[in-house]
């Protein structure tokens, strides 16, 4: 005989009696035979004085009560409610038929007959329907109790959905249910209104957020890489940790093996593991490409006496892998490579730290990298300690092997690489007298020796040490500064604006053999002067104010461009004196709209060399959104020398990304554009839509890849069904869902 799928309507007396009986859940107090004998039913007390059993019709024998009619038995905190009830005293055994309801705790049971032990709650209910809190619903040909939280359900249905009439169930031929734990069903049938979905022989259904199991699977579809299945297998390791495992399946391509780990242990040590490894198939010439894979890892440790520890990976064997698999488009965008492990410790005025690290940054117009490495790098840092008033002593102190270079210099083996250490004892006097001013000088000695030298002559780098020192002069002052405050209507203060103008001079003395100084991109002398105001706006909200609005303008002038940061970059053949104008917007009026622009001029080209603006409006929290971000830039100082060589460092861009909920809706949408202005061509175009269905939600995402080639056109779909989640991209484009499993 087939599995019967059982209706709702069988559910719905349940429901109806677990509402009804909440507040009988703690017994009711002793009747007296007056008050049962008036309203016609006859009470009956145990031996035990234990079990308290009502009934209009009741007959005892040696060893046994049979009652009928309005039967209720009462027991510790277990309540049942039957047309007919044979019972057992000794045993506590209860037979009842007719129209059985047993809630015990926060579980509600309704059958047509029960055999049932109020002792161990072990027993038997046939043509069973009920609830057990908080949210499954089930009805079964038979339920057997095994222990207080085990079930086996023959010939059932169950859901999680608890709507009058729910949206979406399993139907099955046998199934364990542990409550707080999992249903783990056999031949079982998922069902959407009533209409039968996908049939799978055996399935483990949580009933807790984080819970081991397979996730929903994702199904999506490429004009270039054909089919994709991907399925995910979620792993509750403990509270503090857990894994997923992921398969992303492209028959016409090959096949990608996911894995991420997250863990959290005491004292802030923490992380996350993602590997992702790509099996190509061989091609039509027999020919198989080399695999893709992917690392990224993050870990922080606190250690023994104080220290802490902090490394992270972010490595891919091939960029053109990344571009072409990776869905978030700005980080397949960028081509960086990076590692490093950090190891400090801090204590009263002091500061230890260790790094190694590797960075490398790709540049597909040369098919070359640049990179830079630290192996090791270590700095000592005392901080301000008061000498005697109004003197402060502060010191740094580091070593650093480090190497720099194209890639294919490394490859060679030309890299540049040497060693420093370096040690600079500052003393300084701050003055804070006057509130409107605030000023602060500053002497420092730099002392630094070099494991290598380059010889002047060729510019090669010889195995000859050099020593150098010089002292370093700066004065910081901001001030005098103005203020003035708005009142309103009312006469109360609402608005204070406070203008800061600031001066900052520092003067680096000459060094002596300067040209042969080993620097990964050349060494500098700053005797400048920078200069410029910051104007800041504030309202009062309660007893503090608030900044809401601020701008500033700045800029650098060198006294001595020859060897300033700017001496490579000639205009009418010498070094300019004067940087770039920056200036800078900040608005933030209200908590969900924000604000943020930054500008670059060049006095020289009368050019804007960069503009920034991003903007967001709403809440990505409550779904409705918009963000905004604008971004051009361009080496105005390369471009101005040689203009053929802007297009290269020239960039112009434009991104969009928003979302809405629609109001009174189960439905939600976001979406995502990035237009190259100065190409005139879209780089990427997303989309997702996400209908939530009571306990079902689907989601749909399309995305066009323009800046692959050829460009790519994708669409996915995925469903969660109550606690199940969807299988989720470990290189996916909108992100991870909010919770657990």
């Amino acid at each position: 005989m087939k599995p019967q799928l059982l209706g709702v309507r069988r559910l719905l007396p349940a429901v109806v009696a677990w509402l009804a009986l909440l507040g009988l859940r703690t017994p009711a107090p002793p009747v007296s035979a007056l008050e049962l004998a008036g309203s016609g039913r006859q009470e009956t007390p145990s031996p035990q004085a234990e079990v308290r059993l009502v009934a209009r019709n009741k007959e005892i024998t040696k060893n046994r009560i049979y009652a009928s009619g309005d039967v209720e038995i009462q027991y510790k905190d277990l309540l049942l409610l039957a047309d007919r009830v044979e019972f057992d005293p000794a045993t506590k055994d209860v037979f009842a038929e007719g129209n059985v309801v047993i809630q015990v705790r926060n579980e509600v049971t309704r059958g047509e007959r029960v055999i049932f032990n109020l002792d161990t709650e072990i027993g038997r209910v046939e043509k069973a329907s009920g609830m057990i809190q908080p949210s499954i619903l089930y009805t079964a040909d038979s339920i057997e109790r095994k222990t207080t939280d085990l079930f086996y359900l023959s010939r059932a249905w169950l859901s999680s959905c608890t709507q009058p009439v729910p949206r979406w169930g399993f139907s099955f031929s046998r199934a364990n249910l542990k409550k707080d734990a999992y249903v783990e069903m056999w031949n079982a049938v998922l069902s959407v209104k009533k209409i039968p979905v996908f049939y799978l022989p055996y399935l483990r259904y949580p009933l807790e957020d984080r819970a081991t199991g397979f996730l929903m699977p994702k199904v999506g579809y490429t004009g270039t890489k054909g089919f994709e299945y991907s399925q995910g297998f979620y792993l509750a390791i403990g509270r503090n940790m857990d894994a997923t495992f992921s398969l992303d399946a492209y028959p016409t391509l090959g096949l990608g093996l996911g894995f991420e780990y997250r863990y959290l242990f005491a004292k802030g040590t923490g992380g996350q593991i993602d590997l992702y490894h790509f099996i190509f198939k061989k091609d039509a010439q027999g020919t198989t490409e080399s695999p893709g894979s992917i690392i990224r890892i993050s870990h922080n440790q606190a250690l023994p006496l104080g220290f802490t520890l902090a490394a992270s990976v972010d490595y891919q064997t091939s960029y053109n892998f990344l571009s072409e698999f990776d869905d978030e488009f700005r980080r397949a965008s960028v081509s960086n490579r990076s590692s490093q492990v950090f190891l400090s410790r801090s204590w009263s005025h002091f500061n230890l730290s260790v790094r190694a690290s590797r960075n490398e940054t790709y540049f597909s117009e040369l098919n070359d990298s640049i990179v830079s490495a630290s192996l090791p790098q270590v700095n000592f840092n005392v901080f301000k300690v008061k000498l005697f008033s109004p003197f402060y002593f502060s010191l740094s102190a580091g070593f650093n092997n480090w190497q720099y270079g194209w890639d294919s210099a490394f490859k060679a083996g030309t890299e540049r690489r040497s060693t420093d250490l370096s040690v600079s004892p500052t003393l300084s006097l701050p003055f804070t007298s006057i509130p409107w001013l605030t000023a602060n000088t500053s002497v420092t000695a730099n002392f630094v020796y070099y494991a290598k030298s380059l010889d002047p002559a060729t510019g090669q780098v010889q195995n000859d040490p050099l020593f150098t020192k010089n002292i370093v002069v700066n004065l910081d002052l901001t001030g005098p500064v103005f203020y003035r405050v708005y009142y309103g209507r009312t006469g109360e203060p609402w608005l204070k604006n406070v203008i800061e103008p600031y001066v900052n001079y520092s003067y680096d003395s000459p060094i002596g053999q300067a040209d042969r100084i080993v620097t990964p991109t050349g060494f500098y002398r700053y005797h400048q002067m920078s200069y410029g105001l910051t104007s800041r706006f504030f309202i009062k909200e309660g007893d503090r104010p608030t900044e809401i609005l601020s701008f500033g303008l700045g800029q650098t002038v060198y006294f001595s461009p020859d060897s300033g940061p700017l001496k490579e970059y000639l205009v009418n053949g010498k070094p300019p004196r004067l940087s770039e104008i920056t200036g800078t917007l900040r608005y933030y009026p209200k908590e969900n709209f924000s604000l943020d622009a930054a500008i670059g001029y060049n006095p020289y080209y009368h050019d804007f060399s960069s503009l920034r603006l991003t903007s967001t409006a709403g809440s990505k929290e409550d779904g409705r959104f918009l963000s905004l971000n604008w971004y051009k830039s361009m080496n105005s100082w390369v471009a101005g020398a040689d203009p053929t060589l802007g297009p290269l460092y020239n960039r112009h861009e434009i991104g969009v990304t928003g979302g809405l909920r629609l109001p009174g809706s189960s439905l939600g949408l976001q979406g995502e554009v990035d237009y190259n202005i100065q190409a005139k061509k879209l780089l990427y175009t997303a989309a997702q839509v996400v209908y939530h269905y009571q306990c079902l939600d689907f989601q749909f995402e399309a995305r066009v890849y323009y800046y692959r080639l050829p460009p790519e056109t994708e669409f996915k779909f995925s469903v969660g069904i109550g606690n199940i989640g969807r299988t989720q991209d470990i290189l996916g484009a909108f992100g991870p869902e909010v919770g657990g499993r």
